[in-house]
């Protein structure tokens, strides 16, 4: 299958979401695209949509009112693209599998360590409770590393590896695309929700004033009483990172929700927020870390810049020849050739 009909495929599933999120059929999986005998289907879109929305600070229900408008925005924004990047990554994990790429045991607990360390995961039975949490498994994260591990290296081997670029060429795309070689400024947070009971009804104005009292009892409880968030977190929070003892991110900075955003602007690690109103029910937050923003020096970046500089460069390089050896004359355009 070539890459148009794969992408010719994403624009009717894309088309068919719309309808897709309030018809209730009895299916046992929905399939969206199908690319070379290999299926994304709509459980595969549901758990990306919530993980794009989760790194924006967006916690939302996907199984909530359809009618929901903020929802329907959102999806509205990140969900075309979702569906580009699987094709994309399944062509790249196709080839990688042609060519004998996998992950190793030794390399997946090395990644394991690595998250159990990041997230302050202190005994397997806080991994198995976060992993929980996201609606994984060990074999589902596994099959997702290993995804991950091949699609880099494919496009480092296939496709960046056959270019070739100066020193002079490197430095120039370096220079121009710093913000290709910068990490964002990233937040980790902890946060603590006291949900609402959503009523098909309306707003159930007695039960929102007993969420707001108890929310507000239990940051006093941190911010007075000096009990532990983390500890309140794991055992009073009604949203998933409670397994995790409420720890989200980190998160870059401008993918946070404006609303979330706001809150947490002007604070320093260690603050907490009032309880605020959000679309379940009433959120706590504490400002766990704030990393600051840190570019890579040249000679760091200098493999990644010259893989990535080749196509601009490289095509300036033969325009240039071509308007020398002109010497005058008129030139024709050329249109680049491309094969599917």
């Amino acid at each position: 299958m070539t890459y148009k009909n794969a992408i010719f495929g994403v624009v009717l599933a894309v088309a068919g979401l719309v309808t897709a999120g309030t018809v209730r059929a009895e299916i046992i999986e929905q399939i969206l695209v199908k690319v070379n005998g290999e299926i994304f289907t709509k459980s595969d879109l549901e758990q990306r949509q919530v993980s794009t929305l989760r790194q924006k600070g967006q916690q939302i229900d996907l199984k909530s009112d359809p009618s929901n408008q903020a929802l329907r925005k959102a999806l509205d924004e990140i969900t075309p693209q979702i569906m580009v990047e699987a094709v994309d990554e399944m062509l790249l994990v196709q080839r990688g599998k042609e060519l004998g790429y996998k992950l190793s045991d030794e390399q997946f607990k090395g990644v394991l360590d690595n998250i159990k360390k990041e997230n302050k995961l202190e005994n397997e039975e806080q991994f198995q409770a976060a992993l929980k949490a996201e609606g994984m498994t060990m074999a589902d994260l596994r099959r997702n590393l290993e995804r991950s591990m091949i699609v880099q290296k494919v496009q480092q081997n296939e496709v960046m590896g056959k270019i070739g670029v100066t020193e002079d060429e490197a430095r120039r795309y370096y220079d121009s695309h710093l913000n290709e070689f910068t990490t964002p400024q990233s937040i980790t947070l902890r946060e603590i929700l006291v949900a609402v009971p959503s009523d098909s009804k309306g707003l159930n104005v007695g039960v929102d004033e007993a969420a707001k009292t108890h929310a507000e009892e239990i940051r006093a409880r941190v911010t007075k009483g000096g009990e532990s968030f983390e500890k309140l977190a794991a055992d009073v929070s009604d949203a998933p990172s409670k397994a995790n003892a409420g720890l989200i991110g980190p998160i870059n900075l401008n993918d946070l929700a404006a609303e979330l955003r706001t809150m947490v602007d002007g604070m320093k690690p260690g603050d907490v927020t009032p309880a605020t109103r959000m679309v379940r029910g009433y959120q706590i937050y504490k400002l766990e870390a704030l990393t600051a923003a840190q570019t890579m020096p040249f000679e760091q970046a200098r493999e990644r810049s010259q893989t990535s500089a080749g196509p601009s460069f490289r095509s300036t390089s033969r325009s240039s020849e071509r308007r020398r050896s002109s010497n005058g004359r008129t030139r024709t355009s050329e249109k680049p050739s491309r094969s599917d």
